[in-house]
């Protein structure tokens, strides 16, 4: 089944993408929930033309994108977290400690778009997150979890 999706999906694709899934998914889920539309031609016409018109303005969203992303590179956060036996956490740090730790470093970058790899951190230590700030502008970034001072 062809789809036109409305809204980003995690793990299938980004507004106004063209794509193919089982029946059931875009019947059952997509659909319903607002998240996709059936690729009729005359559809697929429509979303040729407003991809063009579209096309500049997303060039200055781009350029924006790129300018977080190199401020973004200069940052060193460090995120203080209570410490047991040996490195191990109390509890765990995850994309949402690092959105906060970004918002004060004066990122504002929602939890959403940051995904640290393995899920989350139960160590401290450094380690690495991808922050998609536009679709084609992806940020590999360095943090490093370290213990509370006591």
């Amino acid at each position: 089944m062809e789809l036109i999706l409305k809204e980003d999906v995690q793990d299938l694709g980004f507004k106004d993408d063209l794509v193919t899934v089982k029946n059931g998914y875009g019947r059952n889920y997509l659909i319903p929930q607002g998240l996709a539309a059936l690729a009729t031609p005359s559809a697929k016409k429509v979303l040729a033309e407003n991809l063009k018109q579209r096309a500049h303005k997303e060039k200055k969203v781009i350029d924006e994108a790129n300018t977080i992303a190199e401020a973004l590179k200069s940052l060193e956060i460090k995120i203080p977290a209570k410490v047991g036996a040996g490195d191990k956490l109390f509890g765990s740090v995850t994309n949402i400690d690092l959105a906060t730790s970004l918002e004060k470093a004066g990122q504002s970058i929602d939890r959403k778009f940051i995904n640290i790899q393995g899920g989350s951190v139960k160590r401290t230590g450094p380690y690495n997150a991808k922050i998609r700030l536009h679709r084609e502008v992806i940020v590999d970034f360095p943090f490093e979890v370290v213990a509370e001072a006591k």
